[in-house]
């Protein structure tokens, strides 16, 4: 009940409750022996961890004031819910990891502490975790995302594959549900798959919506934009997908790509180490151009040192030593990094030894270059809530996209004029 009551009301007003607060005791190393941190995170993945654990046990041999270092990890779907229920009741991580979804919130209730700035950032990862000039988390991960394709499942349904469709000039919307829906009716397997989405994570379908450019809200964050043309057209494109062409799997059908049973999934490259034992080929290509052309979203995370952490200054130094130049490197197999200089076909191709160099430029550097970050917004926890469900009676045949959008503003415009 209390994870319940936390979310709808919001987590921006409990981050700004907390951070009035005071900070944690920041009792680091001394007469009490060495400090343990501890650092929220939503993956679970062995090779992630194990990762993480390496670089800390290397920081531990120079840092004896440095105890045990522990990577918590919180299921995704619960995780800023989970986390902002540890601050509140006086267990709050070290460091956490924060979706750009949540930034806001974060950054503008003062809940983070600042950290420091590194010259080789690229001020377009930056720009989500900053106020007033100063930076208050890392982007550890600016992602782009892009289509995985099972090759195989798309020659056998007699369509041209999607690099194919690249190299002709006719890698569209269009073309990509018409491969999906050839997929579907000649091998029974599924479509295309938003990753992720499950007719829950609607904030998802903006690897499609954009290509209309479309937004969930206007950027200053004022007003809706389900209702706008834009939106409209992009969300009966994808009713149409789902119901009138069968390109995409319905509310109802679990379709798991990697395990072949899909023809395209819209995810970020990290998802390739599931392919490392696939049996069927594959291919990694930039999402279909939309009426709006071409375009690329950003996924992105951050690493943020907690105010009321118990070790704060502690959790900054690791937080710096996790992040510097050399362990970026390392982090770039799972996590594209942010930096100028490692955003390049080389390190890219070291670190993600399944993907091919023309893949990592298209996708990855390409676009990171022209993409969008992903949408945030204050209070979005009840913002993704409230629209969740005013999205629900859209995801029937008979529904009437442009009633249930105009629901959605009026759901919502409230919440937004706060």
């Amino acid at each position: 009940m209390k994870l319940r009551t936390l979310t709808a009301a919001g987590v921006a007003a409990a981050l700004l409750a907390l951070a009035g607060c005071g900070g944690g005791s920041g009792d680091d190393a001394g007469a009490s022996g060495p400090v343990d941190l501890r650092m929220t995170i939503w993956s679970a993945n062995a090779k992630h961890t194990a990762l993480f654990d390496q670089i800390a046990a290397a920081y531990k041999k120079d840092h004896p004031e440095v105890g045990k270092i522990t990577f918590e990890s919180i299921p995704f779907d619960t995780y800023t819910t989970a986390l902002t229920t540890q601050i509140g009741g006086g267990n709050a991580p070290d460091l956490a990891w924060i979706l750009e979804s949540t930034a806001p919130d974060f950054v503008s209730s003062g809940a983070l502490e600042e950290i420091d700035k590194d010259a080789d950032l690229l001020p377009s990862a930056t720009a989500t975790w900053e106020q007033d000039g100063k930076l208050f988390a890392y982007p550890f991960s600016t992602s782009p995302l892009g289509v995985f394709v099972n090759t195989d499942l798309v020659t056998a349904a007699g369509r041209p594959t999607p690099a194919q469709q690249i190299a002709a000039g006719t890698w569209t919307w269009e073309q990509a549900v018409a491969t999906g829906a050839a997929v579907q009716a000649k091998t029974g397997k599924g479509g295309i798959v938003v990753g992720d989405f499950d007719y829950k994570g609607w904030d998802t379908l903006n690897t499609i919506w954009a290509g209309w450019g479309a937004r969930p809200w206007s950027e200053d964050g004022k007003t809706c934009g389900f209702d706008q043309p834009e939106m409209v057209g992009a969300m009966t494109f994808i009713h149409k997908m789902v119901f009138t062409d069968k390109a995409m799997p319905g509310p109802g059908r679990t379709t798991d790509f990697f395990a072949g049973d899909a023809s395209m999934v819209l995810t970020q490259i990290s998802r390739a180490a599931l392919l490392e034992k696939a049996k069927f080929k594959w291919d990694l290509v930039p999402l279909p151009k939309g009426p709006a052309g071409e375009y690329s979203v950003v996924g992105q995370a951050g690493i943020g040192v907690l105010k009321r952490g118990k070790h704060a200054d502690e959790a900054k130094k690791f937080l710096a030593y996790f992040t510097n130049q050399e362990n970026s490197a390392k982090l770039a197999q799972f996590f594209p990094p942010p930096r100028k200089s490692q955003l390049t076909t080389d390190l890219l191709a070291k670190a993600n030894p399944l993907l091919k160099p023309a893949q990592l430029q298209s996708v990855v550097i390409d676009g990171i270059e022209r993409g969008d970050i992903k949408t945030g917004h204050t209070g979005y926890a009840e913002l993704q809530q409230t629209v969740r469900a005013a999205l629900d009676p859209l995801w029937k045949p008979d529904a009437d996209v442009k009633a249930v959008l105009s629901g959605v503003c009026t759901k919502i415009n409230p919440l937004l004029s706060k």
